[in-house]
């Protein structure tokens, strides 16, 4: 007989992780928003919804695109919440503030509607949020602890 499945409901060990896993949960639930009904997508982005597509217009393969990379980014990030590989939500803080910092000047600059500013807050309450959980989590587990590669504490 082959090895059983564990039917146990996995859940994010840590605090970091369970910042990850929410992030995760939303960006791969828009993401799917967006490839299913684009038009809903747009609306949510306070963006114009084009009434047909002209000549040129390509709105729909982009956001295509984005939605398809928000649902990948989404699930990436709550396996990686439901392994609590710390290193990588370590890699995406400085990314998500790095995002949040364009769409912002976005706005600012003109290049995207006023709405769009949501989702720079959303990426940089999320980064903060993370980053602010593994400090938290590291200052617990003491800041001597030694680390393999992959950020996990080890016995010395």
């Amino acid at each position: 007989m082959g090895p059983r499945y564990d039917h146990r409901v996995r859940h994010p060990r840590s605090a970091s992780g369970w910042t990850m896993a929410v992030f995760g949960v939303l960006a791969a639930a828009l993401g799917a928003v967006g490839l299913v009904s684009p038009a809903a997508q747009l609306s949510m982005l306070g963006l114009a919804v084009p009434g047909g597509r002209g000549s040129g217009d390509h709105t729909s393969a982009f956001v295509t695109a984005s939605s398809m990379a928000a649902l990948n980014m989404g699930v990436y990030y709550v396996l990686a919440a439901l392994a609590d590989w710390r290193a990588f939500f370590r890699w995406t803080v400085p990314f998500r503030l790095l995002t949040c910092a364009v769409f912002t000047v976005a706005v600012i600059g003109g290049r995207a509607p006023e709405a769009f500013i949501g989702v720079g807050v959303w990426e940089g309450l999320g980064a903060v949020a993370t980053g602010v959980a593994l400090r938290y989590e590291r200052r617990a587990t003491g800041a001597g602890t030694a680390r393999d590669r992959a950020g996990t504490a080890v016995p010395r």
